[in-house]
């Protein structure tokens, strides 16, 4: 039996997505086929509309409805500290929290040799120049704890070190997760906890 093209294009589509795999593009293709119409329409208008109704911060380089973004047009925030993040979603991870009242940068990625993701192909640049141009007091690092994200956080901190920057660079706590075992935390992570521990 053939299946219709209709079904095979979709099908084709979700796999394109990350993280999505033959069979998981296949149930949510047959999931949709049961959905009313008119809610196929507004999830169609959703994905139309998705790049139509946002836009790049041309100051922070996240992702908002209006440039620049509500973070960095917000007077009350601390313009002076910068939170460096690797992508959007660490912003509204951030943001959760509600106990940072900074601005960010969202470098849209991290230094990957292995994939041919140098610095010139994230906006590593743009923070520099960013860093010239105004008047920062610190730049708080928060790339994700894997070997690319702390190649670029070391990048990042011997950089504005070479520019004989008076700015303060710091790195994000990291150790034990809220609610692990030590026996299976790997060794980074206990020699991160070890490093950062604090009188009790």
């Amino acid at each position: 039996m053939r299946i219709p093209k209709a079904i095979q294009n979709l099908i084709e589509s979700f796999e394109r997505l990350p993280g999505v795999g033959p069979k998981t593009a296949q149930r949510l293709t047959f999931y949709l086929l049961h959905v009313p119409q008119f809610e196929l329409d507004k999830f169609a208008s959703a994905l139309t509309n998705l790049k139509k109704d946002t836009v790049l911060c041309s100051v922070c380089f996240t992702i908002g409805e209006e440039n620049p973004c509500d973070i960095c047009g917000n007077e009350r925030r601390d313009h002076s500290t910068v939170c460096v993040v690797e992508q959007p979603l660490d912003v509204l991870a951030l943001e959760k929290n509600g106990k940072y009242n900074g601005v960010y940068h969202v470098l849209h990625g991290k230094i990957d040799p292995l994939n041919n993701i140098g610095p010139d192909e994230i906006y590593l640049k743009q923070l520099f120049d960013r860093v010239k141009n105004s008047e920062i007091s610190e730049i708080i690092i928060a790339t994700n704890p894997t070997m690319e994200g702390e190649a670029t956080a070391m990048y990042i901190s011997k950089q504005l070190k070479n520019h004989n920057s008076k700015i303060k660079t710091t790195r994000i706590g990291r150790g034990l997760p809220v609610g692990s075992d030590i026996e299976y935390a790997d060794e980074v992570t206990l020699q991160r906890a070890m490093e950062g521990r604090s009188e009790y």
